[in-house]
């Protein structure tokens, strides 16, 4: 049968379209529909974050993270309102301990906090295990508690320990901190012991792969960076680093190189929201204004770790961010740039770092920063990884290579 063509110009007239010419595009979302928008989305997807310093902070000054906190970065309404889904709870154990002794002691206690949020808030939080147990919690509308340590110093020289701290809920472990321990060289420290991982460091890595703990190669100096891509059998993440390129030769932050191999192994760069992390000049401007702060408060008879001297501390901090969100979505651009929109994702480091840009503050203020995301053109499904996507899939790799390794009888 026959069908009636209509000529061009009469088709495109019809739809109100000039012959020869596209549909004319959209209008732009106005601000008021983009922020709505990315409101909407921080309730869609799973906010992951690789890195919350609360159980350390709370160690000091105990607050009820269930209500509203005077001064703190996280407590449940903050994260309900971002709509922050599984933050990991940083079990931060300093270097000191690796001089004075304790460390597994510390490590334990920490745990033992995070475990009684989750038995006393049931409703509001719950452990992490895997992550089939964060998409369970999500659709439950808890939030999910996964924990990461942030040092091996209370592995000691005694790898059957990380066994144990995996039973207790530990899946990643941070390889070193602010200094040199048994296991790896730190980008803070300018002694490199071992120029890299250790041999016992390097076993660590295998072993970490085998019980399905993730490794996090943050903190740790270049050479041990590149020595765990080496070893490693399972995808990596650098739970709260950013791009060296926008501070140039400040090691604890990954090199273009870096972020590229990482990459390579399936991994993630967890970008940090500290202003120190952003940008080189921010460091000198939020030292100086905790410096300023610390004496005015020492001066005034307000000992460290006092109601008062916390209360003045939190609120001079929150008054004065240095730098804006829109440094996070340049590091955020700059990773994507060098690799693709797979291989970054957010690792605040909430409540254990001192400066915050404005518009990054606390918790409550993830769908500001996906605002900017949209206005930067990145689609929904770029958002969604962004925010927990990919971390989940590296935390799916290194539960999947440990089932691969466990199969295989490897020991």
């Amino acid at each position: 049968m026959r069908r009636f063509l209509l000529p061009c110009c009469l088709l495109f007239a019809a739809m109100n379209l000039s012959c020869g010419s596209a549909p004319a595009p959209a209008p732009p979302e106005s601000d008021e529909a983009l922020r709505a928008r990315a409101d909407s989305l921080a309730r869609a997807f799973i906010i992951v974050d690789g890195h919350i310093d609360v159980p350390y902070r709370l160690d000091a000054f105990h607050e009820d993270i269930s209500r509203e906190t005077f001064g703190g970065d996280f407590d449940y309404p903050k994260a309900a309102a971002g709509g922050l889904d599984a933050p990991f709870m940083s079990i931060y154990i300093p270097a000191s301990y690796q001089e004075t002794g304790g460390a597994k002691e510390k490590a334990d206690s920490l745990i033992d906090m995070v475990d009684g949020f989750v038995a006393q808030w049931p409703d509001k939080f719950a452990h992490a295990g895997t992550v089939a147990d964060v998409r369970a919690h999500f659709e439950a509308g808890r939030i999910s508690l996964p924990m990461g340590m942030e040092n091996g110093a209370p592995i000691g020289d005694d790898l059957s320990l990380l066994r144990y701290f995996y039973e207790r809920g530990i899946r990643y472990v941070t390889l070193a901190h602010s200094r040199v321990n048994q296991l790896s060289d730190s980008s803070y420290d300018s002694t490199r012991v071992h120029n890299g991982l250790s041999a016992l460091g390097k076993e660590a890595v295998r072993e970490m792969n085998r019980l399905g703990i993730i490794v996090d190669v943050s903190h740790i100096s270049d050479e041990a960076f590149y020595d765990v891509m080496d070893v490693a059998q399972a995808p990596a993440f650098a739970s709260h680093s950013s791009a060296r390129h926008f501070t140039p030769g400040w090691e604890r932050n990954m090199g273009d190189a870096m972020i590229q191999r990482l990459a390579e192994n399936g991994g993630v760069v967890m970008v940090v929201f500290g202003s120190t992390f952003l940008r080189s000049e921010y460091g000198p401007e939020g030292n100086a204004i905790r410096d300023s702060l610390d004496s005015a408060l020492r001066a005034a008879g307000h000992p460290e770790n006092s109601e008062a001297y916390v209360r003045a501390y939190e609120a001079h901090r929150k008054a004065h961010p240095v730098g804006g969100v829109e440094d996070i979505v340049a590091h955020i651009n700059h990773i994507v740039a060098l690799t693709s929109v797979d291989h970054v994702g957010l690792g605040s480091d909430f409540d254990g770092v001192f400066a915050l840009p404005e518009g990054m503050q606390d918790a409550s203020m993830y769908p500001n920063l996906i605002y900017h995301l949209l206005k930067e053109g990145y689609s929904d499904e770029d958002i969604r990884k962004i925010l927990g996507e990919n971390a989940l899939r590296v935390w799916s790799g290194v539960e999947e290579t440990a089932r691969a390794m466990q199969d295989a009888g490897e020991e």
